[in-house]
């Protein structure tokens, strides 16, 4: 197989400029990969948003004491848990993702976003809601969540893991997957795929261009599905 890429930030602006999640989906369904796009709730802040990048996945969880005085988690009295270390843990090109909370309060703000863009990161993932959503668009930074909702994280939930394996909607995620999002869904591309996986989605592309082509010019779609394997 012919390297197409040389590194990530050439992988990932290929991905972003000539590739979208229906036809990457469509090769890992073919390859048996056939659970990994992401819940269909989960979607971009900003409907023509694009992302792609490495996971830096993060582990959530609900608290419930509002004076922790007797608590004895070694984190029951850090606020927020471990969610600064893990921000500001961002390297170049990789993705916060964050599952584990319950739907009580927003996971990812206009302040992380900040922070995150400052880092170079290519976006946010959140099975949950965002806040300061004006703000979030205002500065452009991908963003995939559940919605929006302004209640705070801050006496309701605490990050106690990062760069950890997690799972969002029975999807496995492993630190540093590839991560995949458009208007039609997020998708988790295992890191031993990737490169097979990308390959093959640009072919299904070259192809699906010229059965548009063919249609356009009269052929049935039973002809182009017999021609090109594809429809």
């Amino acid at each position: 197989m012919n390297k197409i890429y040389e590194n990530d930030a050439e992988l990932f602006e290929l991905m972003r400029t000539r590739l979208f999640t229906a036809v990457v989906g469509d090769i890992m369904d073919q390859m048996n990969l056939r659970r990994q796009f992401l819940p269909a709730g989960i979607a971009p802040l900003q409907q023509r948003t694009k992302m792609a990048g490495r996971a830096m996945t993060v582990l959530e969880a609900d608290v419930f004491d509002d004076d922790p005085v007797d608590a004895r988690g070694p984190l029951s009295h850090k606020p927020f848990g471990l969610m600064l270390d893990a921000l500001d843990d961002l390297k170049t090109g990789e993705v916060y993702v964050a599952t584990g909370a319950s739907l009580r309060y927003a996971l990812w703000g206009e302040l992380m976003s900040t922070r995150a863009q400052y880092l170079k990161a290519a976006g946010a993932v959140l099975d949950g809601y965002v806040r300061d959503a004006d703000g979030i668009e205002g500065l452009n930074f991908p963003t995939f969540c559940r919605g929006v909702y302004a209640q705070d994280q801050g006496p309701r939930g605490k990050v106690i893991d990062y760069r950890t394996t997690i799972e969002m909607g029975g999807v496995r995620i492993a630190p540093g997957a590839l991560m995949f999002g458009d208007r039609e869904g997020v998708l988790v591309i295992p890191k031993e795929a990737e490169e097979e996986v990308i390959v093959r989605a640009l072919e299904k592309v070259e192809t699906e261009n010229e059965v548009e082509v063919a249609i356009r010019k009269g052929m049935s779609a039973q002809q182009a599905l017999d021609t090109f394997g594809v429809m």
